[in-house]
């Protein structure tokens, strides 16, 4: 008869040390003398949404998995990875394994509920308890809401609520870590390679996950100024969870209240998602957005896409996300706003090229900065707010230090000129935002 195991399944929370699903998963099999299997699936589905075989994402996600799997072989585990639906996989698991429990963390967006959903089901039938767990973020759901019970769509008082219940949860840390002998004790199973899973080695740099006290305390009077070091890049660490966002907080919370309040934004729209999934499917928050007649220029659009607008701040952005996978916090600001407002072209063109481009993509952030960019997510910045790139260029970067980094043929024949005049942009954009949400 087969010794009953519980599945850990591995998703955005890339790390064995304070991982909250993960160590509700061991200390059951620690009380009830099982093992946990620790699974990760490369999901063929979202896999087939991605355009590039080089894709940098997945590229992180298999080195990730990789290390991980180098440290449980050291002590006589394995991870289980797998490349499939996860129906597919989890039906096959049901099959191998006498399998009492599947053990997973929270995922926020319509499709991932969806998914989860199905998972669980398949769990019952397999006499198996299904359980998740809040992991992602610091609150969630219903925990930070209106005294009415009613969720904030603005953030100042979400914000000011979210440090009071702070103050009464300050989160713990799970010592997920200190559990480690009650994985599975098995041979080294195979992990498929990229390019089992139709894909190839990248040019991928990974920021350090090791956050710098000084730049922390700094971070306040250095975030917007893209030719220094003034953030820590650790957006790709939390996207996927190869950084704990509980021991960030605690260990940050005190240093910078600029960057903690970075933390409450990221919580902030995740409960957004949550409780107003339509943003997910390309609904404006503010309906009446919907009703903005937009230009659409698809040769203005290419030319956004590859850094040939004429505006240096703009293509140094451009530039540096194609090359890089990364772009500085301000500058994207500064070309959603120039999509949106100077090309009066639909947020959602930009949205859907930054989530194949970014490698800390996040469905929650990049929704609400999109639609904050055009004004028409919640608490976004007003329409008629049209960031001029030359005066941003001189308030940010005015020795031209990050432009000239990226776009070295600035002062040459080469470098095209303005695909449009900014105050004649900015005069259409008020008129065709105006049209579309009079009274």
């Amino acid at each position: 008869m087969k010794a009953p195991v519980l599945i850990f399944w591995f998703r955005r929370d890339l790390r064995f040390e304070d991982n909250v699903g993960l160590y509700h998963a061991l200390y059951q099999a620690k009380l009830q003398g099982y093992q946990v299997l620790p699974l990760f699936i490369f999901d063929k589905y979202i896999l087939s949404q991605q355009v590039e075989k080089k894709d940098r994402r997945v590229d992180f996600i298999h080195r990730t998995i990789l290390s991980m799997q180098d440290k449980l072989v050291a002590k006589g585990k394995s991870m289980c990875v797998m490349f499939g639906s996860p129906e597919e996989v989890f039906e096959k698991l049901f099959k191998l394994y006498k399998v009492n429990g599947v053990y997973t963390n929270h995922d926020y967006g319509p499709k991932a509920n969806e998914r989860d959903d199905s998972i669980a089901k398949l769990a019952e039938q397999a006499g198996a308890t299904y359980h998740h767990f809040k992991d992602q973020v610091i609150f969630e759901k219903e925990e930070v809401i209106k005294d009415d019970g009613k969720p904030y769509t603005i953030y100042t008082p979400y914000a000011n609520k979210w440090r009071a219940y702070w103050l009464n949860h300050i989160p713990k840390i799970h010592p997920s870590i200190k559990l480690v002998d009650y994985f599975l004790d098995t041979k080294p199973l195979s992990i498929p390679t990229l390019k089992d899973i139709g894909f190839e080695p990248s040019d991928l740099v990974v920021p350090p996950i090791q956050w710098e006290v000084g730049l922390v305390k700094k971070y306040t009077d250095q975030r917007n100024f893209p030719a220094i070091k003034g953030t820590t890049q650790l957006s790709v660490h939390l996207r996927f969870g190869t950084i704990s966002v509980r021991q960030l907080a605690l260990e940050t919370q005190s240093l910078n209240s600029t960057f903690f309040n970075e933390l409450i934004w990221r919580d902030f729209y995740h409960m957004i998602l949550w409780h107003f999934p339509q943003v997910a499917n390309g609904k404006s928050f503010k309906a009446q957005y919907d009703f903005i007649e937009w230009r659409n220029n698809e040769k203005e659009f290419e030319a956004w896409c590859e850094g040939r607008t004429g505006y240096p701040i703009v293509d140094a952005g451009m530039r540096e996300l194609n090359t890089t996978g990364f772009m500085h916090n301000r500058v994207r600001m500064i070309v959603a706003s120039f999509l949106t407002k100077h090309l009066l072209i639909d947020w959602r063109w930009g949205e859907a090229y930054f989530a194949q481009k970014l490698l800390d993509f996040d469905l929650a952030a990049n929704n609400g900065g999109w639609q904050w960019a055009s004004g028409s997510g919640c608490d976004a910045a007003p329409y008629f707010r049209v960031f001029n790139p030359r005066l941003q260029t001189e308030k940010f970067d005015k020795d031209l230090k990050y432009i000239r980094k990226w776009v070295p043929e600035l002062d040459s024949l080469e470098y095209p000129k303005p695909i449009v005049v900014h105050e004649e942009a900015r005069e259409r954009v008020l008129a065709a935002y105006a049209k579309a949400l009079k009274p």
